[in-house]
């Protein structure tokens, strides 16, 4: 019997959880294909590419929505089991509130990893299509980054002139083994100018150990300099913020390849920070199911659904607010950044621990 029971629970659950999916799946590529069809309006192209586009952009979206699709899907389930009546038959034969919140919680916990292994590699794959294939339509290409097995490449435009930018790695606030040519409007190789290591921390970057080629009379003049000064619009901040894409960084690729990530040049905090930011998933997963069964299993009376609804989504939007605040303190070195991604976490734990503890008594 408690095996007949312990299967209800599970895949009406699961059902539920997937119904909820699918309606934030649809509201999601509704909202986001305006936005597609927008940027495509003056494009050459079919309707076909920005609803492709939106398929692939809602579920790196719902990744990010995942707790709060959790506790939706729990407080409808529980509501729904509450209401018909079913909560009370579950008690009758044996099953706890306990019980109870220990299987949706555990269901909650294994979806978290299920996600991260095999959901997540898929949608980082379809975020980078999404990004690559956006910049390549993009119409403000005077300007691009782009970072790959042979360093880091930047174009920029200076008034007539255009500016190519080659780099073997970034290393902290610096660039090393710098290339920059400056091309004229018809493309052609005026000014070249070599660096061992340049400081972008500002827009004025200041290259050491400098040799300039200058194209005078159909002939390369070399000269040599210990520092050279060079305005740009990139400095190390704006560099960096174009590749803390969280969506396109699968849960695999960090543990497998942090080390050569870091070889690289990503920054380690950004990597630390997505890296626990995932692995906190699947127990955000289970305290939001928790919130939700305290809400729900005070009563076995049938009662306003509304009610508990706005409740839920006013607790929902507290928690994100208190989440992004606590990795804001950690991002600004206020605390830990591990301990800020961690904390709403583990507060939460300890709420849900007093709140199952006491439904538990019901």
């Amino acid at each position: 019997m408690n095996k007949v029971l312990y299967n209800y629970l599970f895949l009406n659950f699961l059902k539920t959880f997937f119904i909820i999916v699918g309606i934030f799946y649809g509201f999601g590529m509704i909202l986001n294909l305006f936005e597609e069809i927008e940027f495509f309006k003056n494009l050459d192209v079919s309707l076909f590419k920005p609803f492709v586009l939106t398929a692939m952009i809602i579920p790196s979206i719902l990744l990010k929505l995942l707790p709060f699709v959790i506790f939706i899907s729990s407080m409808w389930f529980m509501l729904k089991i509450r209401n018909n009546k079913d909560l009370l038959t579950l008690k009758v034969f044996g099953c706890s509130n306990l019980k109870i919140f220990f299987i949706l919680a555990l269901t909650a916990f294994l979806l978290g990893w299920i996600v991260l292994f095999f959901v997540n590699p898929i949608t980082s794959s379809l975020s980078k299509y999404y990004e690559i294939t956006k910049s390549n339509y993009s119409r403000d290409i005077d300007h691009l980054v782009t970072f790959n097995r042979n360093g880091l490449w930047i174009k920029e435009n200076i008034g007539e002139k255009t500016r190519i930018i080659s780099a073997t790695k970034p290393e902290k606030q610096n660039l090393i083994d710098v290339t920059i040519v400056h091309l004229d409007k018809n493309f052609n190789v005026v000014e070249k100018i070599t660096s061992k290591k340049v400081n972008i921390k500002n827009k004025e970057w200041i290259l050491n150990d400098v040799k300039i080629f200058t194209l005078v009379n159909d002939i390369f003049e070399e000269r040599n300099s210990e520092v050279l000064r060079l305005n740009s619009i990139y400095d190390f901040e704006k560099i960096n913020s174009l590749f803390k894409n969280f969506d396109t960084m699968s849960f695999l690729d960090l543990i497998f390849n942090y080390n050569k990530l870091i070889s690289k040049g990503y920054s380690k905090v950004f990597l630390d920070q997505s890296l626990h930011s995932l692995l906190s998933l699947p127990f955000f997963l289970m305290v939001m199911t928790g919130l939700a069964s305290i809400l729900t299993m005070n009563a076995l009376k049938k009662s306003n659904n509304f009610k508990f609804i706005i409740v839920g989504l006013i607790a929902t939007v507290l928690i994100f607010y208190l989440k992004d605040l606590s990795i804001a303190l950690g991002q600004t070195d206020r605390i830990p950044l591990v301990l800020s991604i961690w904390a709403p976490v583990i507060a939460l734990s300890l709420f849900i621990f007093i709140g199952v503890l006491q439904i538990n008594e019901k």
